[in-house]
């Protein structure tokens, strides 16, 4: 039992360092440069500080992960670890709901604030958002899970 739990642990962990890392990854590499009507638009992920605080908030994820699956398991911080899941938990959706919310503009655009979609015009660009954004998802729901899986093997709550 207590090899199932630590290999259930540890898979886990290692997906979630695996999508946080590709999402900043990708995100990170996301750029295009292209003319429109003699116009020059560069599109970049670090012009938006909503992108820029999901790249931050998935490298600081993938860290923790990284840090938490060499953690021994006798280790008395597992009840930190716990608290901390939830805090990265918490930075994860709050990133992802603010670059989805700064993707969603740049698809759909806003009509009230005269605000034009520009991923017609740089496919490339929106395709890697795209895929961070799939994977900064990911990690979310992997979290979640590691969360409840903390919860039920670290605190116990059944024999609280």
């Amino acid at each position: 039992m207590a090899k199932t739990k630590k290999l259930c642990t540890f898979l886990l962990r290692f997906l979630a360092m695996a999508t946080t890392l590709s999402a900043t990854i990708v995100m990170v590499t996301s750029h295009e440069h292209t003319t429109f009507f003699n116009i020059s638009i560069n599109a970049k992920y670090h012009y938006t500080p909503a992108f820029k605080y999901f790249v931050a908030a998935n490298a600081i994820g993938s860290v923790y992960s990284l840090l938490v699956i060499f953690l021994p398991e006798t280790s008395m911080l597992w009840r930190l670890v716990v608290a901390l899941d939830v805090i990265i938990t918490m930075l994860l959706t709050s990133s992802i709901s603010a670059a989805g919310a700064i993707a969603i503009l740049g698809k759909k655009g806003n009509s009230h604030a005269g605000w034009l979609p520009i991923c017609g015009q740089i496919h490339k660009f929106c395709r890697h958002v795209t895929v961070a954004m799939i994977l900064g998802f990911s990690s979310v729901l992997i979290y979640m899970l590691i969360l409840l899986y903390a919860i039920h093997t670290v605190l116990n709550p059944l024999l609280l």
